[in-house]
């Protein structure tokens, strides 16, 4: 008790004491310059908010670069993945355009799908609205028609081929006779080419084209080079070669006719008249050949050719009863029978050069060439495949039904061209580029689909065929670079692994001649119907109406 009393009287007293009101002196710890020490306070209060904020906005300055270099990252990262997918699209896309190209190269030289894996009774849907515009005739007007003016029109044909290869046989042999067989230039046997002797021909008077192959002298021969194989070939220029003459026993060129006298009238074909042979190696003028070049010049054997052809005629001249004369001064055999009753017979006597031993020949002109070519250096000899088409056709015809409409289609479209060409003028569309068109529709369709009774569905195809290469600009050789042509035919294997020959080519080049020619095209399309019509107005009454009104000619 007196203990916890001690306690509490001992609290009272320590409060008593520590109290500031009874005590001031003792108890005087607080400064008495308290306002100077609370703007002292307020000052530092005010510092430490000043650095707060700072580093407030540093943290905020930090946060913010930090958020911008994240946004650039991941922009970056989306552009990498976008460049990277179109990289991968621009990658595949490419691959898809080579595809299409190759497919392209593969098909294209055909007819279209529809034409040809399509059903039998429908006609191929043509791309354009003209050629799907056109109405042929019925089947018994076409074949009214083609009896009456094709047939009927070329029913001579043999007996003018008979006539024209007496005459030739009898002009090459004087020709040989006036030859020296140790200068002159070897003549062989013509070899009969083109549409009359694929029984095709339909233009009036009726024309034979003769291939004369010749040889060189001994010793020398001709080394052609396929394609100019000795530099590259320009575009314009494939199709063509050189013929290079060399001695046979590989020494450098040289002439013998300083070795042989010659007669009085005799002149070497390898040197002027008053040329001098010069020893080997030197350098030589020599008359068939380009100067300074051993290359054959086709200027240079049009001249030969023709005075040789004059020379000849003069010596059998006074056993016919007619006149002979050159039919184009520009193309070398260009001749023209010429009896005293005014009528006339043409036919083309063309120098050409056999190409190793197979059935191409360099030719140095061609007659009835298209409008439009460019002028081809006079070295360059155009390669003709006229005796492999000739033979094509002839075994095509072996495996087609009897009376097939390969050849009747051809004519038709021959004689609608020939017809277009005397209305408006000549284009750059020829019967050749109507032949190839045939060629490839020969070989991708069936035997039994070239029946006679299908002659308007061929007629119309071979048209369709034609307006879709002219659109594309692209109608490829039918021999030169095409792998679907039989083995048996025995092309060099050069010919068939070489890239495909754009026969309209110089339609990309030529706009004028491509709008003319087109646009020709066209109007024979239209014309087309009516004039069929026009040349079958004996058509019995019960094969069907004919047009009000046919084109006039």
């Amino acid at each position: 008790m007196a203990m916890g009393l001690f306690r509490v009287c001992l609290v009272v007293v320590t409060a008593i004491i520590n109290h500031p009101l009874l005590f001031p002196r003792e108890n005087a710890t607080v400064p008495e310059n308290e306002d100077e020490i609370i703007r002292k306070m307020q000052a530092h209060q005010e510092k430490l908010q000043l650095e707060q904020l700072r580093l407030e906005e540093e943290v905020a300055r930090l946060v913010a670069e930090k958020e911008a270099l994240e946004q650039v990252a991941e922009e970056g990262q989306q552009q990498n993945d976008t460049r990277a997918a179109w990289d991968l699209w621009s990658t595949l896309c490419m691959i898809i355009f080579l595809m299409i190209e190759v497919w392209r190269q593969d098909h294209q030289d055909g007819p279209s799908p529809e034409c040809l894996g399509g059903d039998e009774d429908e006609l191929p849907g043509p791309g354009s609205a003209p050629l799907r515009g056109l109405t042929l005739p019925n089947k018994a007007t076409l074949s009214h028609f083609y009896e009456r003016c094709i047939r009927g029109a070329t029913a001579d044909a043999a007996r003018t081929r008979e006539f024209v290869e007496g005459f030739v046989d009898d002009l090459l042999e004087a020709l040989r006779s006036l030859c020296n067989r140790d200068t002159d230039m070897e003549v062989e046997d013509f070899i009969g080419v083109d549409s009359m002797y694929e029984n095709w021909q339909v233009d009036r008077p009726l024309l034979c084209d003769l291939f004369v192959p010749f040889t060189p002298p001994e010793p020398y021969r001709f080394h052609p080079e396929l394609w100019c194989s000795s530099r590259s070939v320009p575009l314009d220029r494939q199709g063509f070669g050189q013929i290079k003459v060399v001695r046979a026993d590989g020494d450098a060129l040289g002439c013998i006719c300083g070795k042989t006298k010659l007669g009085e009238d005799m002149l070497c074909l390898l040197h002027g008249k008053n040329s001098v042979a010069q020893p080997c190696g030197g350098e030589m003028e020599d008359l068939l050949c380009a100067r300074g070049s051993p290359y054959l010049d086709t200027v240079q054997v049009m001249k030969w050719f023709q005075v040789a052809l004059t020379r000849a005629w003069h010596r059998i001249a006074r056993k016919y009863e007619f006149d002979l004369a050159f039919g184009q001064l520009d193309t070398p055999g260009s001749l023209k029978i010429k009896f005293r009753s005014g009528k006339f017979m043409p036919f083309n006597l063309i120098p050409v050069i056999q190409c190793d031993d197979t059935d191409l020949y360099f030719v140095s002109h061609l007659p009835r060439e298209p409008p439009g070519d460019t002028q081809a250096p006079s070295t360059d000899w155009l390669l003709s495949f006229a005796v492999y088409e000739r033979h094509f056709l002839r075994m095509t015809s072996k495996a087609l039904p009897e009376g097939s409409c390969h050849l009747s289609c051809l004519q038709i479209a021959s004689f609608l061209l020939s017809k277009q060409s005397r209305l408006t003028g000549p284009s750059g569309l020829s019967n050749y580029h109507l032949k190839t068109a045939l060629l490839h529709l020969l070989l991708s369709r069936r035997a039994c689909d070239w029946q006679a009774e299908q002659l308007d569905r061929r007629l119309h195809e071979l048209l369709y065929f034609l307006e879709k290469s002219l659109l594309e600009k692209k109608l490829h050789h039918f021999f030169i670079g095409n792998c679907k042509v039989p083995e048996a035919m025995g092309l060099p294997e050069a010919v068939r692994r070489a890239e495909p020959l754009n026969l309209f080519r110089p339609f990309v080049l030529q706009r004028s001649l491509y709008r003319k020619t087109v646009d020709s095209f066209y109007e024979m399309l239209k014309n087309a119907p009516a004039l069929i019509s026009e040349y079958s107005l004996h058509v019995p009454a019960d094969h069907g109406s004919l047009p009000p009104k046919a084109v006039a000619l």
